[in-house]
């Protein structure tokens, strides 16, 4: 294979956080998809490097922490290089659970924790993973924002918030990006939330944007996935939804034929084209598959090929939820009290 040219840059936010035009999610590297693999991990974000992509993105919930240091050791020696993210609010619980936490302590103890993992003294951009439903959004958003003044935290996003968490939160502090899912059968986005993040200026970080790896065209029922993946008893991947889902995941791979690409770079191609504030964040623990995303971004989609794929993944064209739980997205906190 040809080595991709290395990718350029967006910017999120009107405060002007410069980024790489494709990020790279670093969640599975450390849970939910499989074993890991420490070498090939660090290994891909070093080619990740080389080849530009620069935005990272880990959580503290990620691997109960595994994540943050593993980023931490591969980026050692090159943190002027990187665009680092990273998010508070989860934690597992004894239930088999998540639980939210957006209190104002809570956001400075965890960031002071990032900090020490990642080993250094500043997140690019820190987000709250999922908004808490019992504490105001201004009070979460008011404590992040002491971070930035305090030179621990250079920008500030949400990650799965409602179009009215968005508007709450921007008037406390600018918000330079909303983490949310989008992708050819993702496309919920676009209902309210998208309109109202443009309209405050917030830059969009599309996660999973190959559809949790199915627009690749490699996931055709469970025996794809390794006994302690989870997406084995995702709504998607399971039953009538699977074999509804796969007609979606036949005609993009039809479509890539016909591109000369393969179908996850046809996927990552529409992401891209939804507008010059967009990164999407695509996953990988494995340098060939990183390789092939970042030769998406030279895939150019016309108008005719933007309408086709409209018509071959319009909105809602997926079967399953996104969640189990639902109550896992667009999360609305309370009103302040008066």
């Amino acid at each position: 294979m040809t080595s991709p040219a290395p990718v350029g840059t967006r910017t999120l936010g009107r405060d002007g956080l410069v980024v790489s035009t494709l990020g790279l999610g670093c969640m599975g590297m450390s849970q939910s998809y499989g074993a890991a693999d420490r070498d090939e991990s660090i290994a891909t974000i070093h080619r990740a490097l080389d080849l530009g992509v620069t935005f990272l993105d880990t959580s503290d919930v990620y691997g109960d922490g595994h994540n943050e240091e593993l980023v931490a050791e591969a980026i050692a020696g090159r943190r002027a290089e990187v665009q680092l993210a990273t998010k508070f609010s989860l934690s597992r619980n004894d239930r088999g659970g998540m639980d939210i936490d957006g209190r104002p302590e809570n956001v400075r103890a965890r960031a002071e924790a990032s900090l020490r993992r990642l080993r250094v003294e500043v997140i690019d951009l820190y987000y709250q993973h999922r908004v808490d439903p019992r504490v105001p959004i201004e009070d979460t958003v008011g404590a992040m924002a002491e971070l930035v003044q305090q030179g621990k935290v250079r920008h500030l996003g949400l990650s799965e918030a409602s179009a009215a968490s968005i508007r709450r939160a921007a008037t406390v502090h600018p918000i330079a990006a909303l983490q949310s899912e989008w992708s050819l059968w993702t496309r919920d986005l676009e209902g309210e939330v998208l309109g109202v993040a443009r309209e405050h200026g917030i830059g969009i970080v599309p996660f999973s944007p190959l559809g949790r790896g199915f627009l690749t065209g490699a996931i055709r029922g469970p025996e794809d996935f390794a006994e302690d993946d989870w997406r084995r008893g995702h709504p998607r991947f399971t039953g009538e939804a699977l074999t509804a889902n796969l007609r979606l995941v036949d005609a993009v791979r039809a479509m890539a034929g016909e591109k000369g690409c393969t179908p996850g770079q046809l996927a990552l191609a529409w992401v891209l084209a939804q507008g010059g504030d967009v990164v999407p964040i695509p996953g990988t623990k494995r340098r060939r598959y990183l390789e092939e995303n970042v030769t998406a971004a030279a895939v150019e989609l016309s108008g005719d090929d933007l309408a086709r794929l409209a018509q071959i993944a319009p909105p809602g064209v997926a079967q399953g939820g996104r969640y189990v739980d639902s109550s896992y997205t667009y999360g609305d906190s309370p009103e302040r009290a008066a």
